[in-house]
């Protein structure tokens, strides 16, 4: 397999929480329309042991339907072993149903830069993802690109992702936006898909980026960089059904706030307005510390809970994944910073939103609130403040798993951008900063054209794809 270079400079879920509140099965229904992907989760049959997941395809904008599909419930992986294996089995599986010009736009050299900047929280037509997008691919492929993502996450982590999916296709069809990047989501493989050695998968779109590296070498996986976004907070899906793709973030961090103490509150909260976001999605990062209070004043118990909120971030694989994770976090916890401002009770009906930030010498999350909804309204259903939130993950020591250093997303693209979906009463489009345009945003011109487009990279033009090699 010839890779290309881009010319760009637990399933065990809640293991952590004092009750443990494990979903035993979910039923996913991932809806990829021809503008994108949908997606609606929902907790099913708590008596089955595994996930049930389908893949359903229609059109938004023409009303074609599209057939259904099937993904098959695997076992559950309780190794970080047995994740690698199975996410490069899958990762092989889907290799196969591809052109060898779809797998010359999918497969990247491991430490290819572009890992760093092809990911954002701006829409698809500002910041070029790297890879496939799933709009071009076949019902098959389709299927198979998901089960590669399915067999990398434990089930609430799938759930959660597929519900983030969901959101945005759910404003696409409901919303005031234009913005019609809000369905679109891409899938890249860095490095070859090995049991054996390392490679990273990096799958996102608007208000998703997950960069996932695995190294079968030493069994370890990192999910720094991330990040994971949401509009609106809740939604109800094609079957009625309300999904909150955020709950258990909200949940866990409010337990831990809760359990504080008046003096370890007063050290914490910053104010009743929502701070800002510090590091964006895609950006490099200072990574501030020092604000807030420190992780050596807090008890055993709040120390625990306070793992949980990060394992929203670090825990999205098998048990022993986020074992190892949580555990090089606790190691520097007492060296780690936690501060928050904004809503005090766990109640989306009032204030702003939340914000709070986690800074330690391995661990980086922030977590905040957008005040405003950049365009995508929608009559009685919450698209800023608690209802749209951006964030971050990162691990100041080893991002990407040291394969590569952060870059910064450029906007844009080539071709320019400006125009790529902006509504026209001149609002920012969904996910959009308030007042703020990417960094590198050409004025006028018409936004990149990813539909369709597998050669992204004159280089490589003539380099044949070969088979993934067998682990």
């Amino acid at each position: 397999m010839t890779t290309h270079t881009k010319n760009t400079t637990t399933r065990t879920r809640r293991r952590f929480r004092t009750i443990p509140t494990a979903l035993t099965a979910v039923t996913l229904a991932v809806g990829l329309a021809l503008t994108g992907c949908s997606a609606a989760a929902t907790s099913a049959d708590t008596d089955s042991a595994s996930a049930s997941t389908s893949v359903s395809n229609q059109s938004s904008t023409s009303g074609t339907a599209i057939s259904t599909l099937d993904v098959a419930s695997t076992e559950d992986a309780t190794t970080t072993e047995e994740t690698i294996s199975d996410t490069a089995a899958a990762a092989q599986a889907f290799w196969d149903t591809l052109s060898a010009e779809q797998q010359e736009t999918l497969l990247y050299d491991y430490d290819d830069e572009t890992k760093s900047t092809s990911w954002s929280n701006f829409p698809v037509t500002f910041v070029e993802r790297a890879g496939l997008n799933l709009y071009d691919l076949t019902d098959e492929q389709r299927t198979a690109a998901l089960a590669v993502l399915e067999s990398l996450l434990n089930d609430e982590a799938y759930a959660q992702v597929v519900g983030i999916i969901g959101g945005d296709e759910y404003l696409l069809e409901n919303s005031s936006s234009t913005e019609e990047s809000l369905g679109q989501y891409y899938i890249a493989f860095f490095g070859e898909p090995d049991a054996d050695g390392e490679w990273a998968l990096q799958f996102g779109g608007h208000h998703l980026g997950i960069n996932a590296d695995l190294d079968g070498t030493n069994d370890e996986i990192t999910f720094a960089p991330t990040h994971l976004g949401v509009q609106p907070a809740a939604y109800t899906d094609s079957d009625g059904d309300e999904v909150q793709p955020f709950d258990a973030i909200y949940t866990d961090a409010f337990a831990f706030y809760d359990s504080l103490t008046d003096e370890q509150l007063e050290a914490m909260y910053q104010g009743e307005d929502v701070s800002a976001m510090v590091c964006a999605p895609g950006g490099t990062c200072d990574y501030p510390t020092g604000t807030g209070l420190k992780g050596s004043d807090l008890t055993d118990e709040q120390k625990q809970l306070l793992l949980a909120v990060i394992a929203n971030w670090s825990g999205m694989a098998d048990e022993e994944t986020t074992a190892a994770e949580l555990a090089e976090v606790e190691a520097t916890l007492d060296d780690t910073y936690i501060n928050w401002s904004g809503a005090t009770e766990y109640d989306m009906s009032t204030g702003d939103g939340i914000y709070f930030q986690i800074s330690g010498p391995d661990v980086y999350i922030e977590f905040a609130s957008q005040q405003g909804s950049a365009g995508a309204d929608v009559d009685g259903v919450t698209t800023s403040g608690w209802g749209h939130v951006h964030t971050i993950y990162r691990d100041p020591n080893e991002d990407y798993a040291g394969s590569v250093t952060q870059g910064e997303a450029s906007g844009g693209g080539p071709g320019g951008g400006a125009g790529g979906g902006m509504p026209a009463d001149g609002e920012m489009p969904s996910g959009m900063p308030d007042g703020e345009m990417p960094t590198d945003m050409p004025d006028g011109g018409t936004p990149p054209d990813f539909a369709g487009d597998d050669s992204t990279d004159e280089d490589s033009a003539d380099q044949s794809a070969d088979s993934i090699t067998d682990s």
